[in-house]
């Protein structure tokens, strides 16, 4: 039995076109003691899995010199916005290899976009 027929995956329209090496603030609400708030998560994704019902994104950052990562389903209704900050340059589909390196030797260089004249 197929998970299609039984729900039908609907991608949150606040969500952008992703890809690795991206940096991205994503921001989502969060409950806390009865009350609501939008908290900011802002990282490079390292991570990207589309599957059958939606598939997530992991977004990784340093802070206060430990790494940390969160990784958001493409479908949740908690994420508020995803703002993309940088276009990073990578070879590869996913990048585990960061996790190694110091937050500066981390750091990606940015992808130029191209321009076509008109």
């Amino acid at each position: 039995m197929d998970i299609r027929s039984l729900v039908k995956p609907r991608i949150n329209p606040n969500i952008p076109q992703l890809s690795p090496g991206d940096t991205v603030k994503v921001r989502l609400k969060v409950i806390d003691a009865g009350k609501e708030r939008v908290q900011q998560f802002q990282g490079v994704i390292i991570r990207l899995r589309k599957s059958i019902d939606g598939g997530n994104f992991t977004v990784r950052r340093v802070s206060y010199g430990v790494g940390v990562e969160c990784t958001f389903p493409l479908q949740s209704p908690l994420i508020q916005d995803v703002a993309m900050l940088k276009h990073g340059k990578v070879r590869r589909a996913k990048l585990y290899y960061i996790r190694k390196l110091s937050a500066k030797q981390a750091r990606l260089a940015e992808r130029q976009e191209k321009v076509q004249a008109p």
